[in-house]
């Protein structure tokens, strides 16, 4: 029963379902860059590279091998996917802009406008009676 306890301890801790709803909230925004990503930034990239679709981007290193009679595949194509690659690259390019641009908000938002830097305090009567004797010493 100790360790039940614990475990609600640990599970129910600030800290813990933060990161909980962190990684939620992080899974939905990743599946909403993608969607804007493949969705609406790739077409009009296809079209002006000539109706190109990056995921269509690959290299063949070995071709399938088919039955001549069925014409049934018995051993898959081998494929470097290099347009699936490209388009995780430009997926995780503008998920991280946006993150930083997120980022940089809060931190813009967080500062608080007109506030001045606080001046140091004044010197204490014992300060400014010290100052005085090393300035007389120094004399």
């Amino acid at each position: 029963m100790k360790i039940l306890k614990e475990f609600k301890e640990f599970a129910v801790r600030g800290n813990m379902i933060d990161l909980a709803v962190g990684i939620i909230i992080g899974a939905a925004f990743g599946k909403i860059i993608a969607s804007l990503v493949s969705d609406i930034i790739m077409p009009p990239i296809g079209l002006l590279l000539g109706g190109m679709n990056f995921t269509d981007i690959h290299y063949t290193m070995k071709e399938a091998v088919t039955d001549p009679v069925t014409g049934k595949v018995l051993k898959e194509a081998v494929n470097l996917k290099i347009g699936n690659f490209i388009q995780t690259l430009v997926d995780f390019t503008i998920i991280a802009f946006s993150i930083f641009m997120i980022v940089k908000m809060v931190s813009k938002m967080s500062k608080k406008k007109g506030e001045e830097p606080i001046a140091p305090p004044a010197p204490t009567k014992d300060q400014e009676l010290l100052s005085e004797i090393r300035d007389l010493l120094k004399k």
